[in-house]
């Protein structure tokens, strides 16, 4: 089976036979992609005139109330969803439930979050400013939707949450989006597309996708649309060097290589609530979706008196934790999803051997639960040990994206931040400690290279939302290598598919102007 494509409205397959995509596990080849033969140029121009002007001519409210319609269209095939995760992306219940779920969750937040701006078309930001000596001229600033496309490369580990997270904040606000999914897992965008489309909750324009090759779609970006990737900093880098982008100056929002750490305090010692809470959180997000999560804790940074406690604590965990065929009952862990990131994930792992010793896995004679390893891939969860600080040559650098992560003694509070810092920006760190002399120290101290820091101790105990996991209503996204993009963050995210301007008027004009304007202030309520 061949997807089909959806643009200017209707359903089209790409020319010729197309790339296939393969179930993780067994190698079968499960369905084709082409992109090839398709008009973008006109697939973009029709997003912006018929998708777009359908969305700008609701209210904020009604496009809330859209969102809560697509939330309900997913919510009713969640099953069909679980399936293609597990056949395509080899993904073991919970794994999809934290993709398929996630974005559900994430559209229901926006659904109820837009219900606040009501039935206004555009915002007015801040309050009028005098440009005379009386009040007869005056400036106002205002924010209205950008008539052009939201773009969004999206990557393949998160096929469901990635399309989702991105959408609903661009619909929200009045944008089309034009969606172009990873190719290894793009079945299951594709499916939840076809299934919004069918439903008929979207306006005719308002959501197209394209599987497969990019090929020239930049070429045909505008000065009013925005281009937003989640991927390598290779790529990210082609992207905003492209010469439309640059020639247009369009918006980009990247998410890209992120060394995120778990960082121990000196309290969180063996026997205390923060060093069982670390201990727990590092194996989680090892072995959640085998650790193809852009937020995954890379570098654990752990006081050196009691690093080899922690890391004989995971390794005790992860020893516990089968790992192979998702179908089979009693498997925690699953397989990378193709051959190619197995092969990429073994290459980073080497690599980072070279700083690193091994503490749990890394086996060459590790077999996989139910599954040929010769067909299959996995790789082992692996927990590594490396004493040489800032000397390291490769594991502040390579993020391997799968379930590798390796632990980092350090000597005070000082060494402690340069570790964190030397990953040069991240999308999250988390901090488990009840001394408010080192977080007060370390928190101020890396913020500026992260995008989300979380702190956990005693008080919170099982109620914090996760290391790895992000929620609608705080901000995703990280400076320096991890792209300088945010994302979410409640009604901020709306900012993104907005454009600010001043008005110099008369006081009527002014008013006029506000008529169907909210306050700009609810987007950081």
């Amino acid at each position: 089976m061949k997807l089909a494509n959806h643009i200017c409205g209707q359903w089209l397959e790409g020319r010729g036979e197309g790339l296939p995509l393969h179930d993780p596990v067994s190698g079968e080849q499960l369905v084709t992609v082409s992109s090839d033969g398709l008009d973008l140029a006109a697939a973009l121009e029709f997003s912006r005139r018929e998708g777009g002007a359908a969305l700008r001519a609701m209210t904020y409210a009604a496009r809330a109330a859209m969102l809560g319609g697509v939330a309900e269209v997913l919510q009713a095939k969640r099953a069909d969803y679980f399936d293609i995760s597990l056949r395509n992306s080899g993904a073991t219940e919970a794994d999809a439930g934290f993709d398929v779920d996630g974005a559900i969750f994430t559209l229901k937040s926006y659904a109820r979050a837009g219900k606040v701006l009501g039935a206004a078309r555009c915002l007015r930001e801040g309050g009028r400013v005098a440009l005379a000596k009386t009040d007869v001229f005056q400036g106002q600033h205002f924010l209205v939707p950008l008539s052009g496309v939201a773009i969004f490369i999206n990557a393949f580990n998160f096929p469901a949450w990635g399309l989702w997270e991105k959408a609903a904040p661009a619909l929200l606000a009045g944008v089309p989006v034009f969606v172009k999914p990873a190719t290894p897992t793009a079945w299951l965008a594709q499916r939840m597309v076809a299934d919004v489309v069918e439903a008929g909750v979207l306006p005719t324009g308002a959501i197209s996708i394209v599987c497969g090759s990019a090929r020239e779609l930049l070429d045909h970006v505008g000065e009013c649309d925005v281009v937003s990737f989640t991927g390598s900093a290779d790529t990210a880098a082609r992207i905003r060097n492209h010469p439309a982008v640059v020639a247009r100056s369009v918006r980009v929002n990247i998410e890209a290589d992120s060394v995120n750490s778990a960082i121990l305090g000196p309290d969180a010692v063996p026997g205390s609530a923060e060093f069982d809470l670390a201990v727990k959180e590092v194996v989680r997000e090892l072995t959640v979706k085998a650790g193809q999560k852009c937020t995954a804790i890379r570098r654990v940074l752990v006081p050196a008196p009691v690093a080899r406690d922690l890391a004989a604590a995971v390794a005790a965990r992860l020893a516990g934790m089968p790992v192979g065929n998702p179908r089979t009952a009693g498997v925690r862990v699953g397989p990378l999803v193709s051959k190619a990131q197995q092969a990429a994930a073994l290459e980073g792992l080497a690599r980072l051997r070279e700083d690193a010793e091994v503490v749990y896995g890394a086996d060459p004679g590790f077999m996989p639960v139910d599954a040929d390893p010769q067909q299959a891939a996995f790789v082992q969860p692996t927990l590594l040990f490396c004493d040489k600080g800032l000397a390291a040559r490769q594991v502040h650098d390579v993020e391997v994206f799968g379930p590798v992560a390796t632990v980092l003694p350090y000597g005070d509070v000082a060494e402690a931040v340069a570790f964190a810092r030397r990953g040069g920006g991240s999308l999250v760190a988390s901090v488990y400690s009840a001394d408010p002399a080192f977080v007060g120290a370390l928190v101020p101290a890396i913020a500026d290279l992260h995008g989300r820091i979380m702190v956990v101790d005693a008080s919170v105990g099982a109620n914090h939302t996760g290391h790895g996991n992000v929620m609608p209503t705080c901000l995703h996204g990280g400076p320096g290598r991890a792209g300088g993009g945010e994302e979410l963050g409640g009604l901020r995210a709306l900012a993104m598919y907005h454009r600010r301007h001043v008005v110099q008027g008369s006081a009527a004009v002014l008013d006029l102007l506000s008529r169907e304007a909210a306050d700009a202030a609810l987007l950081g309520a």
